[in-house]
C-alpha cells in the first residue's frame, strides 16, 4: 500500500476534555475506549513509526489502554494547545525514523475512523502530487490527514491551539480531500456521549 514510502503516524490524545469532565479518550464505543479503537484501527497497517501523544490525565489513560506497537509520548506542555502535541509527536516520529516521507495525523475521539478510510487517504496522497490530503465532512476539512515531508517545517511552526488545518489558510498550499462520512462526529460533551450511545445501538 505504501509503495515503499515511509509513513509515520501520530494519534493526538493529550487534551484535558474540560467540557466533558473526564477523559474523552476513555469514552466507550462498541466495547472499546475511543483511543483504543483508533490504535487498533491503525496498528495493523504497514507504517514505519507510530506514536500516541498523551498529556492530561496520562497515567489514568495509560493504565486502561493497550498501545501495542505504538510508542506512548507524553506532552508535558499539553496546556499550550494542540500545536504542542503535533510538534512533540513529529519530533519523536523523526527520531524513530528520520527519513519519513509522510506523517498521518489522527485524533482520539472520532469513532467512525476505519481502516478502509485510512487506506484510501494514504492512497490518494501517494497518487497525488500535493503537500497534503485531508478528510472532508459536511463541507469542512480536517483530520485524519496526511502530510508530505515538505510540510514538516510548517507543522513545527504551529502555535497555541492551532491544528494542522491552520496551514490551509496560512500557507495557502495545495491539498486534496477525501470524503469521510461521519468524520465530523467527535466527543466533547456529555450530550455527545449520549448521542454516541444511541448511535451504537443502530
Amino acid at each position: 500500500m505504501t509503495e515503499k514510502a515511509k509513513i509515520g503516524v501520530m494519534i493526538l490524545a493529550a487534551g484535558a476534555s474540560s467540557r466533558l469532565g473526564y477523559p474523552k479518550q476513555l469514552v466507550k464505543f462498541r466495547g472499546k475506549f475511543l483511543l483504543q479503537h483508533i490504535i487498533d484501527t491503525i496498528k495493523s497497517l504497514n507504517l514505519d513509526s507510530k506514536v500516541v501523544v498523551l498529556g492530561a490525565k496520562s497515567d489514568e489513560i495509560i493504565d486502561k489502554i493497550v498501545p501495542g506497537n505504538f510508542e506512548v509520548v507524553i506532552n508535558a506542555h499539553w496546556e499550550q494547545g494542540m500545536s504542542s502535541s503535533i510538534k512533540k509527536g513529529l519530533h519523536r516520529l523523526l527520531e524513530l525514523e528520520n527519513e519519513l516521507d509522510y506523517i498521518l495525523v489522527l485524533l482520539s475521539d472520532q469513532p467512525y475512523v476505519n481502516k478502509e478510510k485510512i487506506k484510501e487517504l494514504i492512497s490518494v496522497q501517494l497518487k497525488g502530487n500535493v503537500p497534503a490530503t485531508f478528510s472532508e465532512y459536511t463541507g469542512d476539512i480536517g483530520v485524519p490527514a496526511i502530510f508530505s515531508a515538505k510540510v514538516f517545517p510548517f507543522l513545527k511552526e504551529l502555535k497555541g491551539d492551532q491544528g494542522a488545518r491552520k496551514l490551509i489558510v496560512d500557507k495557502k498550499f495545495e491539498f486534496q480531500a477525501v470524503k469521510f462520512e461521519g468524520g465530523n462526529f467527535d466527543v466533547d460533551t456529555t450530550k455527545d456521549v449520549e448521542l454516541l450511545k444511541q448511535l451504537e445501538k443502530q
